[in-house]
Order: C-alpha cells, then sequence, then structure tokens
C-alpha cells in the first residue's frame, strides 16, 4: 500500500485491479468450496443471466453484462468446452444462436444462487458494517458519475485548465501582425482557398479593422501568440461588429485558446456598448462551430455575404 501512497490517485486503477485480483483469488477458492469444480469467476455474469432466463443470444447477455459480443462469444466457448452450456438452440429465427444452460449447469446455478450466493453476500455485508465507507454503493455511484463523464474527459478538462493558466490574452500590437495574418492563412489554406477579403484585413488590420473602431485580441501561450479574434465594425442596421478571423494554432489546441479568445472578445464588445454581434463560418469546422454555440450565438440565415466559404451565419445578442 505504500507504493500507492506514494502515486497518488493516478494509480486508481492499478489498485482497482489488484483489489480485483485478491477478490479473484478468493473467489476461485470459494467455487471450489461449494465443490463447483473448474468454474472460473469470470464466467459467473453470463452464468447468471443463463440462470435468471436461459435461452438468450450472444447480444442479449453482452447487453445485460455490459460486455463487449467477442468477449461473451469467448466466455461462451469455454463454458462449452467444461459441458456448462449449450448453444444453436431451436429458435424461430435462424440465424440467431440461441445459448443455455444445460443440465448439468442447470443444477450448479440452482446450488450456486441459493446456498453459495447467500453465503457471500451475508459475508459482504460484514465487511460492509465493518468498513467505515460502503463500496458497494460508492461503486454504483463512481460508474454512474463515469458514465456522466468518463475518466479521460475529465482529467483533459483538468490538463486544459492548468495550460489555460499560461495563457495571457493581450491587445493587438503591430509585432503581431504576421501572427494575425499566419495564424487565419494556416486554418483558411487547409480548408478553403484566401480570399480578397481575407487579404485585406490581414495584411493591413490596422486599415481595415483597427481604425474603424474594431478590435484585434492575442492570446499568447507563453509568451507565443497562439491565437487571434478580431472584432469588426460593420456598417450594418442589425449588427454593430463582426466577430472574425479568429484562428488557433493547431499545436495549441487542448489549451482552451479559442473559449478565452471568445469570451475575452464578447467582453470587450460589451465593454463598448454592442448589444448585436454577427459571424460567419463553415459546417465543416466542427469544432468552431460548437465553439460559437457554447458562447452562445444562434444561427440566423438569408444574409448576404462576401465569402464563398461561408454556408453558416450566426449571432449574439448582448441585451441585459
Amino acid at each position: 500500500m505504500d507504493l500507492f501512497n506514494r502515486t497518488g490517485k493516478m494509480a486508481l486503477g492499478s489498485r482497482l485491479r489488484l483489489l480485483t485480483a485478491k477478490v479473484t483469488e478468493d473467489a476461485t477458492k470459494i467455487y471450489e468450496l461449494y465443490n463447483v469444480e473448474n468454474f472460473s469467476p469470470k464466467w459467473f455474469p453470463v452464468f447468471f443471466v443463463l440462470h435468471e432466463e436461459s435461452n438468450q443470444t450472444i447480444t442479449e447477455i453482452a447487453e445485460q453484462i455490459g460486455h463487449s459480443q467477442p468477449s461473451v462469444t469467448k466466455i461462451i466457448k469455454e463454458m462449452l468446452k467444461a459441458g456448462l452450456v449449450e448453444d444453436n438452440l431451436k429458435s424461430s429465427d435462424k440465424r440467431r444462436n440461441i445459448v443455455g444452460l444445460t443440465a448439468e449447469g442447470k443444477q450448479i446455478a440452482e446450488k450456486m444462487v441459493t446456498i453459495q450466493c447467500a453465503d457471500i453476500d451475508l459475508a459482504i455485508d460484514g465487511i460492509i458494517e465493518e468498513a467505515t465507507h460502503n463500496l458497494w454503493e460508492a461503486l454504483a455511484e463512481w460508474e454512474h458519475l463515469f458514465e456522466q463523464k468518463s475518466l479521460l474527459s475529465r482529467v483533459k478538462e483538468q490538463k486544459k485548465a492548468r495550460e489555460s493558466k499560461n495563457v495571457k490574452i493581450v491587445d493587438y500590437n503591430p509585432k503581431y501582425q504576421s501572427a494575425f495574418k499566419a495564424l487565419n492563412e494556416e486554418w483558411i489554406s487547409a480548408y478553403f482557398k484566401m480570399e480578397d477579403a481575407d487579404y485585406k484585413a490581414l495584411d493591413s488590420p490596422e486599415e481595415y479593422i483597427l481604425n474603424k473602431g474594431g478590435k484585434i485580441l492575442v492570446a499568447l501561450y507563453n509568451d507565443e501568440p497562439l491565437g487571434v479574434c478580431a472584432l469588426i465594425k460593420m456598417e450594418d442596421p442589425d449588427y454593430d461588429f463582426e466577430l472574425a478571423k479568429m484562428a488557433v494554432s493547431p499545436k495549441a489546441q487542448g489549451k482552451n485558446i479559442g473559449w478565452l479568445l471568445g469570451k475575452a472578445i464578447i467582453n470587450t464588445a460589451k465593454e463598448i456598448g454592442v448589444s448585436k454581434i454577427y459571424l460567419e463560418s463553415n459546417t465543416i469546422l466542427k469544432p468552431a462551430i460548437n465553439l460559437y454555440y457554447k458562447l452562445g450565438f444562434q444561427k440566423v440565415s438569408g444574409r448576404a455575404t462576401p465569402y464563398q466559404r461561408c454556408n453558416i451565419q450566426m449571432e449574439l445578442s448582448l441585451k441585459n
């Protein structure tokens, strides 16, 4: 146990496997205690399901015990060899391979469920009474939480939160012009082609964005410009500004830069009294579209656009 004290919670899987190994080792001996010879503990879920309702398909068994079909197929083959189950039973649908317990399997199951399982339940109840925490209830709770959000997703969130602390959002400076252009040119060229409107804004951001009342924000990760976003003034009766030229370097993915830039540009818009923001994009850019929805943008349609690549238009109302 000293190892787990040193490793901390990152060894959760290893600790659970060790506990599983101890329980499985005892389970094998428990089957022998009740004169159930050569019974593998891993068979029990399949065995129990077939005891409750015999004659089921591999798919039905897999769905009930939460295993893959190949895993259940392998277990069934082992149980066939042990003489506990039989397959290819009669079915109205000949394409379905029906599996059921043999006479020997039914006899063992009846004894196991009525006597052995009852003793095991009482033994585990005793452990629960001795323990400070109810492991059985905790397992159910943890399984539910993992169904809602996996451990991988949770670790990704923590990684993103940690790395995002090294992200700093700053106002545009002429020294960032090359990064502003390069970052946008990189993603546009990867999916589409550069258009005249792109070159105008990216080659001369002061003239086409800043001098007209717009804003440009730059995301620095460890002082390197890896993300940019612009708020461009519009001459439009419905919209004050357009959110445009948002780009994040591929090497900065997973660092929350897009979200931080989006929130910062929206806060900037609020500070200067913007009531509604407009943007254009393309649905092929799924991460970007998901980000815009997460930021609160909603789809609109029917507006003219200077970009050939645009197939979705969105807006965000900032009115209280």
